[in-house]
């Protein structure tokens, strides 16, 4: 993409902005868009996120809690689930009888994707994501397989709180897919790329253990109504 760094998030912006009121019945009904798109795998790609309501039963925890995260705030998207997690340990309650649900939407949803996916669309630069390591914009996920040292919170040292790290204790990841369908659109209209092929892209790079959701706040409602407390987390 050939966008001047100075400007390309007020690019983006505007684009985005462009695409959701243009979007139209596609964007009203993401997944129904590509329902017999397969993806890398053959299965279909709608079929894979065919029931999003089932995810949420899964919970079964005494504690529950949904994490609403709109934009990328670094360390602190994914500190607060370690936090709740930990307090609740220390509080006599183990992290088996906890839930936690993280909602990545909006200009978050970079997170849910792979490596390959951050360095080929630069969501480093488009989502003014910087690298921990290099202090540049990012070309890789920074909150995924991490380094043991990657990430020191002052007082307590070296946190894992990688979303690999963050999933071994039970944390439930979710992804907008309204906003990946927006976003995705942005980036083939910056890059001369069809905007399905871009998005099939996407879902396809979803990280494991991710499930995409209809929209963000479609996911916090339905974690609500399954018990979970609400937080704002950025």
């Amino acid at each position: 993409m050939d966008v001047p760094n100075t400007t390309r998030r007020e690019f983006f912006g505007k684009l985005a902005g462009t695409a959701a009121l243009v979007g139209g019945g596609a964007a009203a009904f993401p997944l129904a868009a590509h329902a017999n798109t397969p993806d890398h795998t053959g299965v279909g790609l709608a079929d894979a996120y065919a029931d999003p309501d089932a995810w949420f039963k899964n919970m079964k925890g005494k504690h529950r809690i949904v994490f609403d995260c709109p934009a990328p705030k670094e360390l602190m998207t994914f500190a607060w689930p370690k936090v709740f997690l930990l307090t609740n340990s220390g509080t006599g309650t183990p992290e088996t009888d906890c839930n936690v649900v993280v909602v990545l939407r909006h200009e978050a949803i970079p997170y849910a994707m792979g490596d390959d996916l951050w360095a080929k669309y630069k969501f480093g630069e488009m989502f003014k994501i910087n690298d921990v390591r290099t202090k540049a914009p990012a070309t890789r996920n920074p909150f995924w397989k991490c380094k043991p040292d990657d990430y020191k919170i002052p007082g307590i040292g070296a946190v894992d709180i990688g979303i690999d790290n963050l999933q071994n204790s039970g944390v439930m990841f979710c992804v907008c897919d309204m906003a990946m369908t927006v976003y995705s659109a942005v980036a083939a209209m910056g890059s001369n790329q069809d905007a399905q092929a871009v998005k099939n892209e996407w879902l396809a790079g979803v990280l494991p253990g991710v499930q995409p959701m209809p929209s963000g706040v479609w996911a916090v409602g339905r974690a609500q109504e399954h018990g979970c407390t609400y937080c704002f987390a950025g």
